[in-house]
């Protein structure tokens, strides 16, 4: 039996991108309030930060934007601005992209549950997904469970016990654009969000991007793949 939250209300982790803005649209779907957060990390660019908070004006989702730039001066990532290629191996492990920023997401749901606590709103949902996660450790589920639990076990609040959902953790970026499709926001994610790494807002038919980066390379063999699968 599906578990109803129609009566409960979430935040997203937003962060102008397919995967957050497809989570986004689920969550509204799913949920009597939604409220939206994103944060900026000295990554290359604004522009999906700026995609998140037109996203959420535009969708009517109360939205929070938090400084946590601090991270850049302790750990190592080539997605920081002025940072080496996103296409390299990471400085710290040949296993894992350049791009990966270590601990970021274990950062953005510890954040993001302190103000869900204080809007008093126990689920949180994030766009992270093992299918396709691109050698980012912190997009497994088991990372997810583990940082669940940890964050329960960080306070003894009543009746305040954090709830993660993650919609896409099973799915391929072909299964993720035909769930954008039925849940009526396909052409919303091509034309509004950006999940390119150089924040290029060129047009293509699998959305915005510079269509040559890690993540437009991945979005694109979705969207064909999707076209291919699931489109008549």
């Amino acid at each position: 039996m599906k578990q109803s939250y129609s009566e409960e209300a979430a935040l997203v982790l937003a962060s102008g991108g397919q995967d957050s803005t497809t989570c986004l649209f689920w969550a509204l779907k799913n949920f009597k309030k939604v409220y939206g957060i994103s944060f900026f990390y000295g990554q290359k660019h604004s522009a999906e930060i700026e995609a998140a908070e037109s996203i959420c004006k535009e969708l009517k989702v109360d939205f929070k934007k938090i400084d946590i730039s601090f991270i850049r001066d302790i750990v190592i990532s080539n997605l920081f601005k002025d940072s080496g290629d996103v296409k390299e191996t990471h400085a710290l492990s040949k296993e894992v992209p350049a791009s990966f920023v270590p601990y970021r997401n274990l950062l953005f749901l510890t954040v993001a549950s302190g103000w869900a606590g204080t809007l008093r709103v126990r689920h949180l949902v994030t766009g992270v997904c093992e299918t396709d996660y691109s050698g980012y450790a912190d997009c497994r589920d088991v990372f997810i469970k583990s940082a669940q639990a940890a964050l329960n076990l960080a306070t003894d609040f009543e009746d305040n016990s954090v709830v993660i959902h993650t919609p896409l953790m099973w799915l391929t970026k072909a299964e993720e654009f035909r769930l954008a499709e039925e849940l009526g926001c396909l052409d919303f994610i091509i034309e509004e969000t950006v999940t390119c790494y150089e924040g290029s807002m060129k047009k293509n038919d699998f959305g915005r991007g510079c269509g040559e980066c890690p993540s437009c390379l991945l979005r694109k063999k979705g969207y064909e793949e999707y076209t291919r699968l699931y489109r008549t």
